[in-house]
């Protein structure tokens, strides 16, 4: 209660009076209440929470220049899907490298798929089971990676 609304209610007896201030009080303490609410643990503002909508992109660059691009989706919480089959076995090494150490500054992951594909994901997405490796191991081996 407001020191004015008790001055006047210590000078007035009035029902009348008392009656009116009291509705007053109540109407000032909804904004407050309104206040704690927000402040609250359980209050979650709508324009914090980033839009969660995923997206796979498959790649297939042809030379080296080609990674800065793959690894703006990575940093964009994108996953990716690379195929290296048309890259020369230096420069998809390379592309590999960089792609790592991207995947590694987000905290996300890379994994082989294949003989030449990988998939480098960021930390939002999870990825479950595994492809045999036997069916690649060979190849892998042959190609020297």
């Amino acid at each position: 209660m407001s020191f004015k609304k008790k001055l006047k209610n210590y000078f007035t007896l009035d029902d009348e009076y008392e009656y009116e201030y009291a509705e007053e009080e109540q109407k000032e303490e909804i904004p407050q209440t309104k206040e704690k609410m927000a402040a609250g643990k359980n209050v979650v503002n709508l324009s914090s929470i980033q839009n969660t909508n995923s997206k796979v992109v498959l790649a297939e660059p042809r030379n080296y220049n080609e990674a800065q691009d793959i690894a703006d989706n990575i940093v964009n919480r994108r996953a990716v899907i690379i195929n290296l089959q048309r890259v020369d076995h230096q420069q998809a090494k390379r592309i590999v490298d960089f792609l790592s150490g991207t995947v590694y500054a987000v905290k996300g992951d890379i994994q082989k798929l294949g003989s030449e594909t990988f998939l480098c994901t960021p930390d939002n997405v999870e990825v479950s089971g595994s492809i045999s490796e036997m069916l690649y191991e060979q190849q892998d081996y042959d190609k020297g990676w």
